[in-house]
């Protein structure tokens, strides 16, 4: 079975109002992430990326996010939690990885720093699940994030909420819903290797 269907078979048996610490990278890809799952879950948004580069890039985005969550009306109201800035970690996570190419083993590096620290903080805040929005994008690899998420939820012992958001139409629709609310939309993923 399909990590999108996984995912709408989670959707069709969670119980409603169920609590959702979701990993966000930016307010393009959580917007159809937060259209699709907010009628099923009380979501609060973890800002927690680390890779971003140069510092006024990560507040713009940051912003950007707030701003989204702000004018967005769904069904349950969405919370924002906020975290430090310490592209140190990023660099110290990815160091010797430098020269792989985009999409390498650098950005699994990557998605498993900041989905680690995302199951760490549901666990410890007792959220029923944890995801992200990662899989929204066609140019991250939504196995390797649901290979992540999956070994996370057997170590931290809660839920991963496995998807494939790009599905049925999801990046388009990300792509219309930023038109709509007038969103920053980057060109690059964040770090500073994809920058160049």
């Amino acid at each position: 079975m399909s990590d999108y269907k996984i995912m709408l078979d989670i959707l069709k048996n969670v119980k409603k109002g169920s609590t959702l610490l979701l990993h966000t990278c930016c307010a393009p890809c959580s917007t159809r992430t937060i259209s699709l799952l907010s009628d099923y879950f009380k979501i609060t948004v973890y800002y927690y990326n680390p890779n971003i580069y140069p510092y006024t890039e990560y507040i713009k985005r940051k912003e950007e996010q707030i701003r989204f969550l702000n004018e967005y009306q769904g069904t349950y109201k969405i919370s924002f939690l906020d975290c430090d800035y310490d592209n140190d970690k990023y660099n110290e996570v990815v160091k010797g990885l430098e020269q792989e190419k985009e999409g390498g083993k650098r950005c699994y590096a990557c998605y498993m720093l900041r989905l680690k620290k995302t199951a760490q903080t549901a666990k410890n805040l007792n959220f029923d699940y944890f995801g992200t929005s990662l899989t929204v994008s066609p140019y991250k690899n939504a196995k390797w994030i649901n290979e992540i998420g999956r070994q996370l939820e057997n170590n931290y012992h809660v839920k991963y909420l496995v998807s494939d958001l790009k599905k049925d139409n999801g990046y388009l629709t990300s792509i219309l819903m930023s038109k709509t609310y007038n969103l920053y939309r980057q060109n690059f993923c964040g770090c500073i290797y994809s920058k160049r």
